[in-house]
């Protein structure tokens, strides 16, 4: 079966907090055979960028985060960086390099995090690839995100954050965003409704102006977006790192295996068309591949797993 991995908008985590995961080569044929066309990793694990040789599945490319002081401080290591990781895989299609993780602006590490995607820029260019960088960041970074129109970034993540949109505006890059409507919902079951975050509201349930909004993702998004337009990153590109649900790990609140199975199916078929307030495919990426048993504190980490280390789909889902 063929399948147009550059047509589809779906991505899946890969991540390895486990000890009990498949082979990557194992891994890169359940991503083929289902059709997954992309991929993030949160390390430039060499098995795994082995294993992706010649298979055509988009790949973005972590920076851990405690490597970021380095590259941000030395040029010569965010060459070495670039050599190491990227120039030895010509035939494994990197799309991005996403420097650092949900680093928070009160992080010590959140000063190298712009120095970091400009010195990996630098080294991308100068060994004449075409791969753009950038970070991901989570929604906390958000101080109002009611309604969507009103969305901005908080006080305290302000200098953060413009020094980060501002670099990359000026490359052309995506912002990279992790966006999950379960914890938004877990947090404040009383006002939001599940149906809300599963996208199985009948009819609109937030108006915003012109704009309606029927599910959390949406409302979730486009507040992040008009957060960008205040500090001019309207024209910037969002991407959708990590959105998720756990099957398990919450004493039956939310974490299901029918909501998790709602929360995807639904998701998979409504990023094709976009947001309200910016219509059209949104890339996207399902966290995660697998279950994870050694991902923590919350019991709920470990029970992300669109499939089961023994390579069981947990849902009926179709990712193109």
């Amino acid at each position: 079966m063929l399948f147009d991995a550059a047509a589809q908008s779906i991505g899946v985590n890969y991540g390895i907090v486990a000890d009990n995961l498949p082979p990557a080569t194992d891994v890169i044929t359940l991503y083929t055979t289902n059709g997954i066309g992309k991929m993030r990793i949160f390390d430039p694990n060499q098995a795994t960028l082995q294993a992706l040789k010649g298979s055509n599945i988009e790949v973005i490319v972590g920076v851990v985060n405690n490597d970021l002081q380095g590259l941000a401080t030395s040029p010569a290591a965010a060459n070495t960086w670039v050599q190491t990781n990227i120039i030895p895989y010509p035939d494994v299609k990197i799309s991005y390099i996403a420097a650092g993780n949900e680093i928070k602006p009160s992080d010590p590490l959140a000063q190298y995090v712009g120095p970091a995607i400009q010195n990996l820029k630098n080294a991308i260019t100068a060994s004449n690839l075409q791969i753009k960088v950038s970070t991901v960041i989570d929604m906390s970074l958000l101080g109002n995100s009611f309604p969507p129109s009103a969305g901005a970034f908080s006080d305290s993540a302000s200098s953060y954050i413009n020094a980060i949109v501002s670099i990359l505006a000026s490359t052309n890059a995506p912002l990279l965003a992790n966006v999950y409507p379960y914890f938004a919902y877990t947090s404040d079951p009383t006002n939001i409704k599940l149906e809300y975050a599963l996208f199985t509201s009948p009819g609109v349930v937030v108006q915003d102006g012109n704009l309606g909004y029927q599910n959390l993702f949406d409302a979730v998004l486009d507040s992040l977006y008009s957060a960008l337009e205040k500090i001019g990153g309207a024209n910037l590109t969002v991407i959708v790192t990590e959105t998720g649900w756990p099957s398990d790990g919450d004493s039956g609140v939310a974490a299901t295996v029918d909501n998790a199975g709602t929360y995807y199916k639904n998701l998979i078929s409504h990023v094709k068309n976009g947001t309200p307030k910016k219509p059209g495919p949104l890339e996207t990426y399902l966290f995660a591949m697998f279950d994870e048993d050694q991902k923590g504190p919350a019991e709920t980490e470990k029970h992300f797993g669109l499939f089961s280390p023994t390579k069981e789909p947990k849902y009926q889902l179709t990712f193109t």
